[in-house]
């Protein structure tokens, strides 16, 4: 799955087809940038956005020969800022920090929690120092604890997955073509990508490299050694999700 971005009209469409095709032996994928939003983009419902994705969690383990591990949340720039947000106080310039999160669509997680006024009590907060900051982003914990499956999705986000060994590689957006698997770090979410779009090899022995975010957005990009899946959901754009067999080859596609 895609990118998301918190358009949850285009992500119930397609998890309601990715729902009736499940079957035995398949998992699920979620390439980061399930929460967030695109400031001035399309109108983003996180909350309902994670409550739609554990629905179909659900309905995949929920199978007799089906496991937990069958369904992965992946980390995203997205998820990635969220998770900053707690360690906010910590910052040492907080008001500049929040200021660079929100333009980059991190206000839709927070309205999510504390609604679109959490926002503005969150701009005052960071003027009003360490201790302010922790009162405003204790509330905000208390309102993802209030909501089931919440606290766990935000807990459970990984950085990167990898089907077998040498098989495919699923993360967010980019790598570090100079460093090996292990030392990726925050490469994943923040790292450069064209290479990886335009990659023509296999990198560090890895078959194949799968990926939900592509700032030019350039739809399904299906290479030898790579696939985007980025249609520009929250953009306007379609959001996609694709069927790949256990080699990562392609074999169907979905959008809305």
């Amino acid at each position: 799955m895609a990118s998301v971005h918190g358009v949850v009209d285009r992500f119930r469409s397609v998890a309601s087809r990715m729902a009736q095709r499940i079957e035995s032996g398949d998992r699920i994928v979620f390439l980061g940038n399930l929460v967030g939003g695109v400031p001035g983009g399309e109108a983003s419902d996180v909350g309902a956005t994670i409550d739609m994705a554990l629905r179909l969690r659900r309905a995949a383990i929920s199978r007799w020969d089906a496991r937990a591990c069958d369904v992965v949340f992946l980390r995203g720039a997205q998820e990635e800022m969220w998770g900053k947000i707690d360690q906010l106080h910590f910052a040492t310039n907080p008001r500049e920090v929040l200021r660079w999160m929100l333009h980059r669509g991190v206000g839709a997680t927070i309205a999510a929690y504390g609604g679109q006024e959490s926002i503005a009590e969150g701009l005052r907060a960071v003027g009003d120092g360490p201790m302010a900051i922790a009162r405003w982003t204790s509330v905000l914990r208390a309102a993802v604890r209030a909501r089931p499956g919440h606290a766990e999705f935000h807990a459970a986000v990984r950085r990167a997955v990898q089907a077998a060994d040498a098989g495919p590689l699923f993360f967010n957006h980019g790598i570090d073509l100079d460093r090996p698997l292990a030392a990726q770090t925050d490469a994943f979410w923040w790292g450069a990508a064209t290479e990886v779009g335009d990659l023509g090899w296999p990198w560090d022995g890895i078959r194949r490299l799968v990926r939900g975010f592509d700032r030019t957005r350039p739809g399904l990009a299906d290479g030898r050694f790579t696939l985007t899946l980025d249609g520009g959901c929250g953009y306007g754009g379609p959001l996609l999700a694709a069927l790949l067999d256990a080699d990562g080859a392609l074999i169907d596609s979905l959008r809305a």
